[in-house]
């Protein structure tokens, strides 16, 4: 794959933030930039992030499957986050993903118990939904 110029631009930037015997360092801005641009990280794009900054690709993997942000595949056009944090999970997150999941026709029986932060998303790629961590709206939480 042939990484857009601009995108090649914003690594190499961030890169140099960091001592060339760190350049591990840069491995979750790079990983950052890379979901921004194209909206996942691929199987691809861990090889590439690798290659790039001297390491294996199972030091990108890792970071990717650790770090509930990061996606590893692409989200519907318009997509849902819901708060599992203790007082969203107390006013209602769990049934409001649930009923979020029947409206928009996703079947989350593949995507565990809310353990992890896999995005689910609908047949005709239009929605998806997620569990995160706190979105600094406790006061707000689902009810």
């Amino acid at each position: 794959m042939k990484i857009p110029a601009q995108l090649e631009a914003q690594m190499d930037e961030a890169i140099s933030h960091y001592p060339a015997e760190q350049k591990r360092s840069a491995s979750l801005p790079l990983l950052h930039l890379w979901q921004d641009h194209f909206g996942f990280i691929s199987d691809e794009a861990v090889q590439s992030i690798a290659t790039k900054l001297g390491l294996e690709p199972i030091n990108i993997f890792e970071l990717v499957t650790f770090y509930p942000m990061f996606r590893q595949r692409p989200a519907g056009r318009k997509h849902l986050r819901v708060c599992r944090t203790l007082s969203c999970a107390m006013a209602g997150a769990y049934p409001l993903i649930d009923k979020l999941a029947s409206l928009t026709n996703i079947d989350r029986s593949h995507h565990g118990n809310g353990t992890h932060s896999a995005v689910a998303v609908s047949p005709d790629g239009e929605y998806s939904i997620e569990f995160v961590e706190c979105l600094a709206s406790c006061g707000t939480a689902p009810s």
